[in-house]
């Protein structure tokens, strides 16, 4: 056998005469139809210890785009021979995609002789070596916030002391980020604290404080998601999206908040399938898993619905996007 071979394509027809083709060329074969799926084979395989020696992926699907799971695999396996296939590429892609270490393009449509070349190309390498130093099957979990971290949301009643009031809450301890937005509030803040109880003495300090109104407090839980699934997602947190959020107040453009209320049923796919948008800086669960918050930034003009926010209300289980956008008040 010339080598075991994950396929990750989202179309049918593409799936069966990948395994077909490939199976006859002496390859033993396992496709799958999206992002998540995959994700538990790889898990599945890495626990019984069989491994797979390619890993052959679209570009675009409907949860998870391929550069996103090669990068995670890439921080994993970096040795690990990924080619990478689709029908709609560009340069661009082209060369982000040949980036990585040991990784080639294929353009659709080919043949079979066409793929085996690309595989025979890449240096040998598979999934049952041991993972980079740092990046192991259960990577560190203080990237995800915990729910001793919380939003609230607070109107002004008192414009005349708007400046003050902000400041104010910009300065307090316990608040890691605090937004003057455009929308139904006029502040939106992430406090974080020790226990449940200094995030209820931080939210009792604000309510009590004159010209304001505190409008919600809604608290971040962990979201609930399949084990190696939350895995790649804190692989990705700690390898990409980290460094987005350290520079939240530089991204050009706009910066919005997003409020997504979701089918707190499907969380896992609608949780993955935002988180993994590249406009959204972060994402976080609250409200008993009905409703997602996050950052993103866009290029929208003003008046028109940002793309990102037309993106996001074409996910299955997605019933209402809400955008407060953020007012510059104080650079960092």
């Amino acid at each position: 056998m010339k080598g075991r071979v994950l396929i990750i394509d989202d179309e049918p027809e593409i799936r069966r005469n990948l395994t077909v083709g490939l199976t006859q060329e002496d390859y033993s074969v396992v496709a799958c139809p999206d992002g998540i799926s995959a994700i538990h084979e790889l898990q599945r395989a890495r626990e019984k210890g069989i491994g797979y020696d390619y890993l052959v992926t679209d570009i675009f699907m409907p949860d998870i785009d391929g550069l996103k799971i090669l990068k995670v695999i890439k921080n994993q396996f970096p040795d690990l021979p990924v080619l990478v296939i689709t029908g709609f590429g560009d340069e661009r892609l082209k060369l982000t995609a040949l980036s990585e270490h040991n990784t080639g393009y294929l353009d659709k449509p080919f043949e079979i002789p066409d793929l085996v070349g690309a595989l025979d190309e890449l240096s040998p390498g598979e999934t049952t070596l041991e993972p980079e130093s740092g990046m192991a099957a259960a990577p560190e979990r203080d990237s995800m916030r915990e729910s001793v971290s919380a939003y609230l949301t607070v109107r002004i009643t008192d414009q005349s002391r708007c400046m003050e009031i902000f400041s104010e809450l910009y300065a307090m301890e316990g608040v890691q980020s605090c937004d003057a937005v455009r929308g139904d509030v006029d502040i939106i803040l992430l406090a974080q604290a020790s226990s449940r109880e200094g995030i209820d003495r931080l939210f009792e300090y604000v309510k009590k404080m004159d010209g304001v109104e505190v409008v919600s407090l809604s608290r971040v839980e962990r979201p609930r998601l399949d084990r190696d699934v939350g895995e790649f997602v804190e692989v990705y947190q700690k390898a990409v999206k980290q460094s987005a959020q350290e520079g939240i107040h530089r991204q050009p453009g706009t910066t919005s908040y997003i409020i997504v209320d979701v089918d707190r049923d499907a969380i896992q796919q609608i949780f993955t399938t935002v988180f993994f948008v590249d406009e959204v800086i972060f994402c976080d669960v609250i409200d008993g898993g009905s409703r997602l918050v996050g950052m993103i930034t866009g290029q929208g003009a003003m008046g028109r619905t940002p793309r990102v926010i037309e993106k996001l209300n074409q996910i299955d289980g997605v019933l209402r996007v809400r955008e407060a956008k953020v007012i510059r008040l104080m650079e960092d």
